[in-house]
């Protein structure tokens, strides 16, 4: 008796393939398929599936269409490809140039691309001349030195700690007495502690927070202990030693009451002048902590649009009264904060897009950097400069979609001119063959790229970068990992020959099953030092600090 199909519960099927396909489809294909239906014997007449198919509609069921059709990326149209191939990132045509959001040209024809300070044109000082800007320039003339000191970049990766947190790094902290102990947290709320000058001696704290540590900062008063605001809703205060938090605030006392509910903070400060800490959540409120008692001591204030989430703050350096808050409502706004209320903010500098980072500048707070998803880094004159315009825009490569951390441009603590930032990369370039992202020094005066530092073995994305306070040092977080980079000439003499530099964490040999793409950087196993398409091995883990390749600017 032969075989019998049942088709009655099943919809009908309907393929769709594309054009490219079908003519390259050969007669041996085709005789293939034959045969196979001749062993299955299965034989539907045309009239049976349509009329099947009408009794489908009829009961409220439509056929399932499954198309082969290529499909981009960006635009959900067919016809062409868009994306990363490779270290090449290829355009959609029905889009402008995703690094500079200019029609008119690609990717890797972009003119910022060759050269970063291309098309930028600082605006106009503003022509008032007023008696308090004669003050102001009286007050900061004296800080800045008559000759601009040299740039001392940290160029070769001195050691490293691989697959340190269990989730990606989300936020850095240098000691602020410490030379050698850098501070991290993650994506799952734990706080990592590591001595970078013995390699070996490492922390992780994972019971204080219970999702994303956003931001951390360290006590004025107290180098023992660290103020961490999270997702989950609270500040913790730690001490380092003992490992033992306090809770200073809870949005969330009751629970999971739904997102509609559920604070998130984020934006983190210390305000030393006042003894407060300055936190801020995602329905866009800022709240205030005493050091001292431990309590809220004001009501939560309305600062940027109601409903979206404030991801920076910033104090001045000078004059602590001025506030900085940046949000993703695509404004960063200056506070003065004895007459803090809701829509009295003394600047508002627009952005087109998301504000992921705002700073004053670390000596003077004469100068406001922020980032933005439009791929631009701005730098904005807070004293002499018309806040309308920024004094500078700067076309960088740090828009992405998801799985990493936000990038943040950050200033050299050490730079006495304030003209020297640092930030990861987005895009990757193609060196010797392999898609590497590095990581550049900008100078802000002139928009020029001053150094872009990257290691072979680091294949992922480095979006959390932080330059020291006091030491020639950069510390990097990639994916689950910590870097600590060096000048080239002081890593070579501080580093013994037999001293193991790179710590591996987790399974060494554990294979990895999942592919990752280059340009994604999300929260697994991320393998950093690897062959070509081949798992870790350990064998090829440096004893040494690893070869660096840069490129100065054009």
């Amino acid at each position: 008796m032969p075989p019998q199909t049942r088709r009655s519960s099943f919809p009908k099927v309907v393929i769709e393939r594309d054009t490219e396909s079908e003519e390259s489809s050969s007669e041996d294909e085709a005789v293939e398929e034959e045969e196979e239906q001749e062993e299955a014997n299965v034989v539907v007449p045309e009239e049976t599936i349509e009329a099947e198919a009408s009794e489908l509609k009829k009961k409220g069921k439509t056929p399932i269409t499954i198309t082969l059709k290529k499909v981009c990326k960006v635009c959900k149209k067919t016809g062409h490809e868009a994306g990363f191939r490779g270290a090449t990132y290829i355009d959609c045509p029905m889009k402008p140039c995703f690094l500079c959001k200019m029609p008119g040209h690609t990717t890797m024809t972009c003119p910022h691309r060759v050269a970063t300070e291309y098309g930028i044109v600082p605006a106009p000082r503003k022509n008032t001349t007023t008696s308090l800007e004669f003050v102001f320039q009286r007050q900061l003339q004296p800080r800045l030195p008559p000759i601009k000191p040299a740039y001392v970049i940290p160029d070769q990766v001195h050691c490293a700690v691989i697959r340190y947190h269990s989730r990606r790094v989300t936020c850095l902290e240098f000691h602020p007495t410490n030379n050698n102990i850098l501070l991290s947290g993650d994506k799952k709320g734990q706080l990592g502690i590591w001595d970078f000058g013995k390699v070996h001696e490492k922390t992780i704290y994972g019971n204080i927070h219970n999702c994303i540590l956003n931001n951390m900062k360290f006590n004025p008063t107290n180098g023992g202990s660290i103020y961490a605001a999270s997702s989950d809703g609270t500040i913790s205060c730690t001490d380092l030693e003992t490992g033992i938090s306090l809770s200073l605030m809870n949005l969330n006392p009751n629970g999971w009451e739904g997102p509609s509910r559920w604070r998130m903070l984020y934006g983190l400060d210390v305000n030393s002048d006042k003894s407060v800490v300055l936190v801020a959540d995602n329905f866009g409120y800022l709240y205030m902590a005493d050091m001292r008692s431990n309590n809220i001591i004001s009501k939560p204030t309305l600062i940027h649009k109601k409903g979206t989430k404030v991801v920076g703050l910033n104090c001045n350096p000078l004059q602590p009264d001025l506030l900085l808050s940046c949000g993703n409502d695509h404004f960063a706004r200056i506070w003065d904060m004895r007459r803090l209320e809701a829509g009295s903010s003394l600047y508002n500098l627009e952005h087109k897009r998301v504000v992921s980072s705002a700073y004053f500048s670390p000596q003077s707070g004469s100068k406001i950097l922020t980032t933005s998803l439009d791929n631009r880094i701005r730098v904005w004159d807070s004293i002499f400069g018309n806040l309308d315009y920024p004094s500078r825009e700067i076309v960088h490569s740090h828009d992405f979609n998801r799985y990493l951390t936000a990038f943040r441009a950050e200033w050299d603590p050490k730079d006495s001119s304030e003209s020297l930032v640092v930030i990861g990369r987005y895009i990757s370039e193609n060196y010797d063959g392999a898609a590497l992202h590095p990581i550049d020094f900008i100078n802000i005066s002139t928009g020029q790229l001053v150094a872009e530092v990257m290691d072979p073995n680091i294949t992922t994305i480095s979006p959390v970068n932080k330059l020291h306070p006091r030491e020639d040092i950069l510390a990097s977080g990639s994916s689950r990992s910590l870097f600590i980079w060096r000048p080239k000439k002081l890593s070579n003499i501080a580093q013994p020959r037999e001293e193991k530099r790179i710590l591996l964490c987790g399974e060494a040999s554990k294979k990895h099953t999942k592919k990752h793409d280059h340009n994604s950087d999300d929260d697994s196993d991320n393998d950093i030092f690897r062959g070509k398409d081949k798992g870790p091995k350990q064998k090829k883990l440096p004893l040494k600090s690893s070869s660096y390749s840069s490129r100065k600017s054009r």
